[in-house]
């Protein structure tokens, strides 16, 4: 049983996680679930933390671990990626939303060393060098990563949408082609 103080500091904690799992994750019950599920991932995995200054990196490890796994989780139980709500009004306003909504669940197909590099960059905005120090690589090395992790995610957003673009390469039109079942627009 923890004590009070204990307590609160993990209140404090995962309060301060939920911002950062309500931005990635849409449904309300599945930000509670995941939560629980970092705290129960802190709880088993703590111990096994070598340093204790790493643990700000480590848990944000965690947590997106954890969104991750709750992506896969969901795709197999549908047998496809899942659709991520949208409004009509956005869609209509961006014809690139439909790509948008497809982001997330594609990054969690990505192989780790590309999915972590791919998040921390372009989903987090963290500079190739705080995401360098995060992972333990030279800045090269994430920059590497990010330009790979990108280049996988082209050919599945190709595999899975006709997307045309204009002279200045960005989305005019998504249209989701026949049996992909990715859930973009």
């Amino acid at each position: 049983m923890l004590d009070a103080e204990a307590r609160q500091s993990v209140a404090t904690m995962m309060e301060g996680i939920r911002p950062f799992v309500e931005r990635r994750v849409r449904s309300p019950a599945d930000v509670d679930d995941i939560l629980q599920d970092v705290f129960l991932r802190i709880h088993r995995g703590l111990p096994s933390l070598r340093d204790a200054e790493r643990f700000g990196p480590w848990l944000y490890r965690v947590v997106r671990n954890a969104i991750t796994d709750r992506y896969r989780a969901q795709a197999r139980e549908v047998g496809e990626i899942p659709d991520v709500p949208a409004t009509l009004e956005e869609e209509d306003a961006d014809p690139a939303f439909g790509l948008t909504a497809c982001i997330a669940p594609f990054v969690a197909r990505l192989a780790s060393p590309y999915r972590e590099a791919v998040t921390l960059v372009d989903l987090e905005g963290v500079t190739h060098k705080d995401a360098a120090s995060m992972l333990s690589i030279s800045i090269p090395g994430v920059k590497s990563r990010v330009q790979r992790g990108r280049a996988k995610l082209r050919v599945m957003f190709d595999e899975c949408c006709n997307i045309e673009l204009d002279a200045r390469r960005r989305v005019i039109d998504c249209q989701r082609g026949p049996g992909s079942g990715c859930g973009c627009s």
